[in-house]
């Protein structure tokens, strides 16, 4: 069965060979024939100028194309001028930042210095505060110690004059006080 297939299957195959037997030039022969069609196909596509369309097309086409490059070319160029002016923007940008960084810093600087001179001048105006303070308090103890110890002598004294002087003498230095009060008044 197997032979029998692959015999007809090769019956099937050689029988357009077959056909091309004879003579070419008749149209019995399929070679012929073709040979025929072919050319006739040829002359309808050159009566209908079908090459100079294909070749108008093809011309269109590479025109298209190069138009197409050079517009790309001068995209790319217009693309490289924008990169370089951002790229310089953002240097000068860069820069600025970096100015002003180092302006701020300054003044960091210069107002934490001056925070110390501040701070300085504060710290001593409040220790001189502190120290007159500290004087005023000591002038007030002192003057209320000598206060306390001038009372404390007059009240001595009074009783220890109470004690010693005898009514007469007490008489005697009342009337000298009034007589060297009324001379210093007159």
């Amino acid at each position: 069965m197997r032979k029998l297939t692959l015999t007809a299957l090769l019956g099937l195959t050689a029988a357009p060979a077959h056909a091309a037997t004879g003579p070419f030039f008749s149209l019995h022969n399929t070679d012929f024939v073709v040979l025929l069609a072919f050319l006739l196909f040829l002359i309808v596509l050159v009566y209908f100028k079908v090459p100079s369309m294909l070749g108008g097309m093809l011309d269109k086409r590479a025109e298209g194309i190069r138009d197409d490059l050079d517009e790309a070319r001068a995209l790319r160029e217009e693309a490289q001028t924008l990169l370089a002016s951002y790229e310089r923007k953002q240097r000068e940008v860069q820069d600025q930042a970096d100015r002003i960084v180092a302006h701020a810093r300054t003044e960091a600087e210069l107002a934490a210095e001056q925070a110390k001179v501040d701070l300085e001048k504060s710290i001593a105006r409040r220790l001189h505060a502190a120290e007159e303070q500290i004087t005023s308090a000591q002038a007030a103890a002192v003057k209320d110690v000598r206060d306390k110890a001038i009372t404390i002598a007059v009240a001595a004294a009074r009783d220890v004059i109470a004690k010693q002087m005898s009514e007469a003498d007490s008489k005697k230095l009342i009337d000298d006080s009034i007589s060297v009060v009324g001379q210093k008044l007159h």
